[in-house]
C-alpha cells in the first residue's frame, strides 16, 4: 500500500476488513475523516464500533486493509516509524483509564515521561496547561477516586492531549453520564475542536451528544457487515430513506422489540 499526500485528510481507511480469527464483523470499509473535523462512528449495539476503533489507532490489527493516518500506514510500520505514528495521536478508553494510584497532574505527565527529554518542572507546566484546557486545573491534585465520573472523561482527555497529538480517539465519551455533564463534555469536545483544531474521531449512540457535536458520521450495521450510511447526522435523520437509519436517528422502535 502506498502513501499519500493529502493535506485535507487526517484518516484513510482503505478496503479495511476488522474481526477476530473467522469472525468478521465489519468488511471492505472505505472512508476518510478530514483534518479538523469531529468524526461520529454509531451504530447499534455489538456491530463493531469500538473494534473498528481499535483497529484505527493500531490497539488491533485487521484482518485485511490499511488505516493511513496522515498518510503512513499503521497497519504496516514498525519500529520506529510504528512509535512515530503512535505518538501522533492520543486515545481516551471508555472508562476513562486513568490509574488511580496517580493524581491527576501525574496522569497527565505519565507519557511525556516516557516520549519526551523534558524535565519535571517542564513536564508540570505542560500538564497543567492540558488540565486547564478540560477546566480541570484547580484538581491537578486529586485522585481519579475524588472527582466525578465526567471530571475522569475530562481528565483522560488531557491526559490524551499529552503529547500535543493532532488526532484524538474517544472510546464512548458520554458513556455513563447525566445528560448535563455529558452537555459539558461535549461543549469541552467542540472547543477543543475549534480552538486547537484537533481531529476527533468518538464512538458513540448518543443521539443527542451525537448532534451536537458531530461534523460527519459513519453508521455502522450488524448485519450488512459494512456502513450503511455516511454524512451529516441531522440530515441523515430528515431524509434517509434507508429504514434501519430512519429508524435509529429518530429512536423508533422495530416490530420485533414491541
Amino acid at each position: 500500500m502506498s502513501e499519500v499526500n493529502n493535506t485535507t485528510c487526517a484518516i484513510d481507511v482503505q478496503n479495511l476488513t476488522v474481526g477476530y480469527g473467522s469472525n468478521v464483523l465489519m468488511q471492505n470499509l472505505n472512508f476518510t475523516v478530514n483534518n479538523g473535523e469531529i468524526f461520529v462512528i454509531l451504530g447499534g449495539s455489538g456491530c463493531g464500533k469500538s473494534s473498528l476503533l481499535k483497529n484505527l489507532f493500531g490497539l488491533y490489527q485487521p484482518l485485511s486493509g490499511d488505516v493511513l493516518i496522515e498518510g503512513q500506514n499503521i497497519t504496516t510500520a514498525q519500529g520506529p516509524a510504528r512509535q512515530k505514528i503512535m505518538t501522533s495521536f492520543g486515545v481516551m478508553y471508555q472508562q476513562g483509564a486513568l490509574f488511580g494510584s496517580m493524581n491527576l497532574l501525574d496522569n497527565v505527565t505519565l507519557f511525556m515521561q516516557e516520549y519526551t527529554q523534558l524535565t519535571q518542572t517542564q513536564m508540570n507546566l505542560l500538564a497543567r496547561c492540558k488540565l486547564d484546557l478540560v477546566g480541570l486545573l484547580p484538581y491537578e491534585s486529586y485522585m481519579p477516586s475524588e472527582i466525578s465520573g465526567g471530571m475522569q472523561k475530562r481528565a483522560a482527555i488531557a491526559r490524551a492531549m499529552a503529547l500535543d497529538p493532532k488526532i484524538l480517539f474517544l472510546d464512548e465519551p458520554s458513556a455513563g453520564l447525566d445528560p448535563i455533564t455529558s452537555a459539558d463534555l461535549d461543549s469541552t469536545i467542540i472547543d477543543l475542536s475549534k480552538n486547537l483544531g484537533i481531529t476527533f474521531v468518538i464512538v458513540s449512540h448518543e443521539l443527542a451528544s451525537i448532534y451536537a457535536i458531530a461534523d460527519k458520521v459513519i453508521m455502522l450495521d450488524k448485519q450488512a457487515k459494512g456502513i450503511i450510511a455516511e454524512g451529516d447526522p441531522k440530515v441523515l435523520r430528515d431524509t434517509s430513506k434507508d429504514p434501519r437509519v430512519h429508524q435509529f436517528f429518530n429512536r423508533i422502535m422495530s416490530k420485533d422489540a414491541a
